[in-house]
């Protein structure tokens, strides 16, 4: 895949991942596995569909520990109390920027901005933009504060 092309196909594979996480959400007896057979790739490029599947059975199989993350985080909101696509494009944010890691946090922060925006409500920007900020900033206060703890340096010993 040329560079030029990757964020152009990128886009695509969250929009369908959006799609099909929002459809498990809203029906728990689907397998990810029968939803990813159910959509129709036949006009899609390779690379979309490999990484909107990668995407979907990661937000499947992580899906609980996505949810305890938003959790922590999500002030005067539970989960399943959000609107179902903001949902859905936070747990696809976390996958691809904390789980999988094949994006910095930044660009999959800014793409479920503009996800929220093509396909949320008024507010489903402002509030995933929230939301993620809040992760990140714990994510990495966490990060910091281990490392000083790891820090030989800073040992009694």
């Amino acid at each position: 895949m040329s560079k030029a092309k990757m964020p152009q196909l990128r886009r695509r594979a969250r929009e369908i991942a959006l799609q099909l996480v929002y459809e498990l959400d809203l029906r728990p007896g689907l397998s990810p596995a029968e939803a990813i057979e159910m959509y129709p790739w036949e006009n899609e490029d390779p690379e979309v569909v490999a990484y909107a599947q990668s995407i979907v059975l990661t937000a499947a199989e992580r899906g609980e520990e996505i949810d305890e993350i938003l959790r922590e985080h999500i002030v005067g909101w539970r989960t399943e109390r959000m609107v179902a696509v903001d949902r859905a494009v936070l747990r696809i944010a976390l996958c691809e920027g904390l789980i999988i890691e094949n994006v910095p946090v930044a660009v999959a922060i800014s793409e479920a901005v503009e996800l929220t925006k093509m396909f949320g409500t008024v507010e489903s920007s402002r509030f995933v933009n929230g939301v993620l900020g809040r992760i990140v900033r714990s994510e990495r206060a966490g990060v910091c504060a281990q490392s000083v703890v790891d820090d030989p340096a800073e040992s009694d010993s």
